[in-house]
């Protein structure tokens, strides 16, 4: 599922519970639903990213297990605002308190 069209809440709501991996394909909708899913539950929050060599791409993923966004990008553009939002989510990753159960 790509989306191209309408708002994350909008998407969100249409998962009906089932974990769907959706593609981004804008910056700032990506970054906007990175960061609510982290407030949302920081503790089970990840975020992970990969480059892919062979195709020259980077590949952005934040997931509770409920919920998970993504982001690919072949330009090296995109790499300034991936370093910036590496950085609020590491800084926001470490100070985040654990559940006291």
């Amino acid at each position: 599922m790509i989306a191209r069209g309408g708002s994350w809440e909008q998407l969100k709501r249409r998962t009906d519970g089932v974990v769907r991996m959706v593609y981004i394909e804008d910056w700032d909708q990506f970054q906007a639903a990175a960061r609510a899913l982290f407030e949302s539950d920081p503790v089970r929050t990840r975020y992970a990213f990969k480059y892919r060599a062979k195709r020259g791409e980077l590949v952005l993923k934040v997931t509770d297990n409920r919920e998970c966004v993504m982001f690919k990008t072949d330009q090296r553009a995109d790499l300034k605002k991936f370093e910036t939002l590496t950085a609020w989510m590491v800084e926001n990753m470490a100070t985040a308190a654990p559940d006291e159960s």
